[in-house]
């Protein structure tokens, strides 16, 4: 039993000493073999913690292994595209670039703030964003360049989707709001001698929520469904800084000014329907990624990584 103690307790200090030299030289730093050649790129130091340091190959390694794949497939969908429109002769305008990048900055207070939110959300600068719209809207016509939508389709669906698109026409009007015929006698004494009509409005209207702002209401399109109908196809008679005559409504006078007036230019209008027309087009059209897949087939896109 003795002996039987004293093997184990050998055995033991063995396995200490051999941890031992292990562990140091696991936590070893390199020999001067192995130090780092500064002239390599790849082996430049861009941290260090301590003694420690990583270098731009382990962060290459590193991002390739957990983002390399989707990287790449970008590329190759990318290129394909670009080789699909080249044997097409389909192409994407600058003027069609500069429209779906004045599209996407709609809700964003400026087109700063548009690029600032891009490139803090999805990493774009101004110029990777262009490239990435050219592809997208490149993609968009490859798929729908057999579809034809004619304009008696967009017109149809125009008219039968009023709460989608906005009205060609909007009027910035003001109001006062009186109770009696005798009031708008009154009125328009006012605005004879001259009165401002923001003046009366504050002097003598009904209506709280425009009173104090001289009666403004702001702009409201012309088929605004909240309005009566009886005020706004009196108020689309009126010349810009015309005052209509009283309208009666809901136990009400209403006499309106016409402030202002706006109406879509033909351009605009036919932007419109350029816009429509893709979108029946990209309907009827087989989804975007089975576009792609097609693509890398013809193309005989052959991945190894």
């Amino acid at each position: 039993m003795k002996i039987l103690w004293g093997v184990n307790a050998l055995l033991l200090f063995v396995v200490v000493i051999l941890s031992s030299v292990i562990f140091a030289e696991l936590f070893k730093e390199p020999s001067t073999t192995m130090k780092l050649d500064p002239s390599n790129p790849s082996e430049r130091v861009i941290a260090k913690m301590g003694e420690k340091t990583i270098t731009s190959e382990e962060l290459n390694r590193q991002l390739l292994q957990k983002h390399g794949r989707e990287l790449l497939n970008q590329m190759v969908d990318h290129e394909v595209i670009r080789m699909e429109g080249n044997a097409e002769g389909v192409t994407v305008t600058e003027d069609e670039i500069n429209r779906e990048l004045k599209r996407m900055q709609q809700g964003y207070d400026s087109e700063t703030q548009f690029y600032e939110s891009m490139n803090e959300q999805l990493g774009f600068t101004p110029e990777a964003l262009r490239t990435d719209v050219y592809n997208k809207l490149l993609l968009e016509k490859l798929a729908t360049r057999s579809i034809t939508i004619t304009d008696g389709q967009v017109d149809t669906y125009i008219l039968a989707h009023p709460d989608e698109f906005s009205s060609p026409i909007q009027l910035r009007l003001q109001q006062i709001v009186v109770s009696s015929k005798e009031q708008t006698d009154k009125i328009a004494a006012d605005l004879n001698k001259g009165m401002d009509f923001a003046q009366v409005a504050k002097n003598r209207s009904l209506d709280d929520a425009t009173r104090n702002k001289g009666g403004d209401l702001g702009w409201l399109d012309e088929n605004d469904p909240f309005m009566a109908t009886s005020i706004m196809s009196a108020a689309k008679q009126l010349k810009v800084g015309e005052v209509s005559k009283p309208v009666f409504f809901n136990g009400n006078y209403y006499i309106l000014k016409l402030k202002e007036l706006k109406e879509d230019s033909k351009a605009k209008k036919d932007e419109l329907k350029e816009m429509v027309r893709k979108e029946m087009a990209l309907r009827e059209a087989p989804p975007l990624k089975d576009v792609i897949a097609k693509l890398r087939e013809r193309w005989k896109v052959s991945i190894t990584f």
